[in-house]
């Protein structure tokens, strides 16, 4: 068969990438004042796309904005009041101080267009439902105009993510003119899986495989300690994936993203008992319990109430990615 290497999760996709482009670089590149090495032509599959979540200390993922991030594009949205508030350099990306345009896939994705008045993601799910082995369910994202200015700092990375419906489980693949395989890889792989676990559940069909190919991936210069202390890690930690619940819905979605709004303003503090939700979508709006109390009260640990209402995996990545807000009996 002529395809790409096929990995069981993305962490191992992940180590894999950055070994390869660290140990055997093809190029040495300098585009826009950054210096990168790069592979070309870079694809893999992963073939349980749930487990998208890489537990690596030295990584120290920010899990509440892979979940934003995620949120942000199907709730198809363009500001930066909701994504820069989990990602501060977000910033540097917007022309206007308000918005963002080619990072903001949302809007492409997500919102309703002409001539139907429908998303690209409604019209790709409604031929799946009508025709099941259509090749055509592709949503395109990086728009021809956006290169009309040279200086355009925000100019998509995807191409375009296309689903295939085969034996009863729904595929995915993303097509990217570049990565970068340190930093944009694991955010890109996690919200793009999200996309396609939560189609799956629209559809009412198994999660498939996952597809990534890309034009050019690469490990910028300044990467490269960090990405060394990665491949030096001796323990990889494993915790269980949790699977999206059968039956999720976009009022779900709604109800998450209301949650979210709330706690990122400090108006609402989050229990369990409050929404009527099943435990995955209550152990993610946990995790904006807990960004808000490390963003609005700095000077006091998280609340070991909080933290039990994450689930372990989550748990350690925030005590990987903010030890000192942990209480001192749970601090790594």
């Amino acid at each position: 068969m002529i395809t790409g290497p096929v990995f069981a999760t993305f962490t191992d996709a992940y180590l894999a990438v950055l070994g390869e482009i660290y140990q055997r670089p093809s190029y040495s590149t300098s585009a826009r004042g950054k210096t990168a090495t790069e592979a070309i032509n870079v694809s893999f599959t992963i073939a349980n796309p749930v487990a998208r979540t890489p537990y690596l200390a030295a990584r120290r993922a920010n899990v509440v904005f892979n979940h934003a991030e995620a949120l942000w594009y199907l709730a198809g949205r363009d500001d930066l009041d909701m994504i820069a508030h989990y990602a501060r350099r977000l910033r540097g990306l917007s022309t206007d101080g308000k918005t963002l345009t080619g990072t903001a896939y949302g809007p492409r994705l997500f919102n309703p267009s002409a001539p139907d008045g429908l998303s690209q993601f409604d019209r790709v799910l409604n031929l799946l439902r009508t025709d099941p082995d259509t090749k055509r369910a592709a949503m395109l994202v990086m728009r021809p105009d956006e290169l009309a200015d040279a200086g355009n700092p925000d100019v998509a990375c995807t191409l375009a993510l296309q689903f295939m419906l085969r034996a009863g489980r729904l595929h995915m693949t993303a097509y990217m003119r570049g990565n970068d395989a340190m930093v944009g890889l694991l955010g890109d792989t996690f919200a793009f899986t999200f996309i396609q676990e939560f189609a799956a559940r629209l559809l009412g069909v198994d999660v498939g495989a996952y597809g990534h190919h890309v034009g050019s991936m690469h490990i910028n210069a300044l990467n490269i300690p960090a990405v060394e202390r990665i491949l030096a890690e001796q323990t990889v930690h494993v915790f269980p994936h949790t699977a999206m619940p059968a039956g999720t819905s976009w009022a779900d979605l709604d109800t998450v993203l209301d949650w979210e709004q709330r706690l990122r303003s400090n108006q609402d503090t989050f229990s369990p008992d409050r929404v009527d939700l099943d435990l995955y979508w209550r152990e993610v709006i946990a995790l904006f319990e807990v960004h808000r109390q490390i963003t609005h009260y700095p000077d006091q640990p998280v609340t070991a109430d909080a933290l039990d209402l994450l689930r372990p995996g989550h748990r350690w990545l925030v005590e990987q990615r903010w030890p000192d807000r942990m209480p001192a009996a749970v601090s790594p």
